[in-house]
């Protein structure tokens, strides 16, 4: 299994396991850019991250649904739904040595 996919693997798996594990995929050079605002750093990337993990219900980890998955060297995509509360998503991860280097995310509400 490549890096790549090892970090996304781990990304991934890391929500269940909270804002502790999920920190662990970026470093203080990482960027998470979103149509809003781009997160810089370990501070700002936990803020985004508990922001997130704070806002969403128990239902949306029902709902919530990879629908597409894939690497390609140093590039992981991920299209997912959660539905009725996100109608789909998108994450691109830059993958640099063992940490997410740079990360879109783009969600489209229903």
């Amino acid at each position: 299994m490549s890096a790549t996919s090892q970090i996304f693997d781990h990304h991934l798996g890391a929500f269940a396991k909270g804002l502790d594990e999920l920190i662990k995929d970026y470093d203080s050079n990482s960027v998470i850019v979103t149509p809003e605002k781009s997160y810089r750093g370990i501070e700002e990337i936990s803020g985004f991250f508990e922001a997130f993990l704070d806002n969403a219900q128990p239902s949306f980890w029902d709902a919530f649904k990879v629908t597409s998955k894939s690497t390609e060297g140093e590039i992981a995509y991920l299209v997912w739904e959660a539905k009725p509360f996100v109608q789909m998503a998108t994450d691109t991860l830059y993958v640099k040595g063992d940490k997410i280097a740079v990360q879109t995310f783009t969600a489209f509400a229903s």
